[in-house]
């Protein structure tokens, strides 16, 4: 894996055509402002936080540590890419929460609500679980291939339609270590 020079690099190394989107202090700023905003709508309550493996996993780790309530944290996984960069539009779930959520408040927590679909497909599946609220918060936003559509409570940022990468999300298995999010090129392949 190549190296990336700075949180505020434009191209991360001419090989791999990732070019910056949204830099660390960005991210970092905005994720403390959600935890605020998080923390004041759940005063006072206890909250189980629940990560989308593997995308959101920097996020949450970031984002739970800005919170000022009691949270329990739990992790599901479900895919539609695989190594493409273009969903299949089926949901696999490959990891559900051990823990029951019934009568209990959660946070979902998403990298990406591109598409809908997994998104959707996932509160749908939460929810069965008879949980006291369930709320949504994702990093990023992208509304230009949105198919389903879907409430996000919480949103950190808005991003044009561009395959994403860095901060946790991933290429085909590769970029999660960039500490910014960054777009890979249209021409670059698996």
């Amino acid at each position: 894996m190549g190296s990336y020079q700075s949180s505020n690099s434009s191209v991360v190394e001419a090989a791999d055509r990732v070019h910056s989107l949204i830099s660390a202090t960005k991210l970092a700023r905005r994720v403390k402002e959600l935890g605020q905003e998080i923390s004041a709508d759940y005063a006072d309550q206890h909250v189980l936080v629940v990560g989308i493996l593997h995308g959101a996993y920097v996020f949450m780790a970031d984002l739970v540590r800005q919170l000022t309530i009691p949270v329990r944290c739990g992790f599901v996984m479900v895919s539609t890419y695989g190594d493409d960069t273009v969903t299949t539009g089926r949901v696999k779930l490959h990891l559900d929460l051990v823990q029951p959520i019934e009568g209990r408040h959660v946070l979902l927590l998403d990298d990406i609500v591109d598409t809908g679909v997994s998104t959707s497909w996932l509160i749908d599946h939460l929810t069965e679980g008879n949980p006291a609220s369930l709320r949504l918060c994702a990093l990023l936003n992208k509304t230009a291939r949105r198919r389903v559509p879907v409430k996000i409570d919480y949103v950190g940022f808005e991003v044009p339609d561009r395959f994403v990468v860095g901060y946790g999300i991933d290429h085909a298995g590769r970029h999660r270590e960039l500490p910014y999010v960054g777009y890979v090129s249209a021409d670059e392949g698996p």
